[in-house]
């Protein structure tokens, strides 16, 4: 084992190093579905966050604790799902989207929006609510006041943000089901790791997990360094 971890590691920095496009394409393919699937998700999770912030209604701690509950989702359910909607005899199988990046990163969107809505409501409900009051005494209109609240609620929404990237980045059950896996098209690093490890090329999937462990550690290390900027 500690052989293997070994030359894992060494292959892991060769990797790196040497810039393999196939393992350079790979993972920018990872970044992009991750990066887009989280701006999806945070496109209706912020403000789905701010109404269960900031406003009282019936039913809102029953929609509250599903977001909560729905945090650890299994992924390959929800690939189950959305491989069966879209199939080519599903609900939405004339879409043609099945085996692409895109219903990948409507799937991660999907996934990952319980993480987004539960951290940001949790960060929004942690402001001061007389700050929503003075911004009204200054002439705010709500949307303007609501505004206001999610400014200073921007360090929970960066982290937030944090959190729904890592849960999709490392994601296989999605990538897999519902991309493919298709060499040069769906194909993305968890996929390849699973991939490698069918192959009994250990010591290369290692590598790659390495890479993607570091992608991960070094995203976060400079989101969090910026922020004490």
């Amino acid at each position: 084992m500690t052989l293997l971890l070994i030359d894992g590691t060494i292959e892991a920095f060769q990797l790196l190093f040497s810039l393999d496009s196939v393992v350079f394409r790979v993972t920018l393919r990872s970044l992009y579905v991750s990066g887009f699937a989280i701006i999806l998700a945070s496109l209706w999770s912020i403000p789905i966050a701010t109404i269960l912030g900031l406003k009282t209604f019936r039913g809102r701690k029953f929609v509250r604790g599903s977001f909560n509950a729905f945090i650890g989702f299994p992924t390959v359910v929800l690939g189950l799902v959305l491989y069966l909607v879209f199939a080519r005899n599903g609900e939405l199988g004339f879409l043609d989207l099945l085996f692409t990046n895109e219903l990948v990163i409507i799937g991660q969107a999907l996934l990952i929006t319980p993480i987004l809505v539960s951290f940001i409501t949790s960060s929004i409900e942690a402001i001061d609510l007389d700050l929503r009051d003075l911004s009204r005494t200054l002439g705010s209109n709500e949307v303007q006041a609501s505004i206001s609240i999610i400014k200073e609620a921007s360090d929970g929404i960066i982290l937030a943000i944090l959190a729904g990237f890592n849960r999709a980045f490392a994601e296989l059950g999605i990538a897999m089901m519902v991309g493919g896996n298709i060499y040069g098209l769906t194909r993305v690093l968890t996929t390849s790791i699973a991939l490698e490890v069918n192959k009994a090329e250990a010591a290369f999937s290692l590598a790659l997990g390495i890479v993607l462990v570091a992608i991960v550690y070094t995203f976060n290390i400079t989101i969090s360094y910026l922020r004490k900027r």
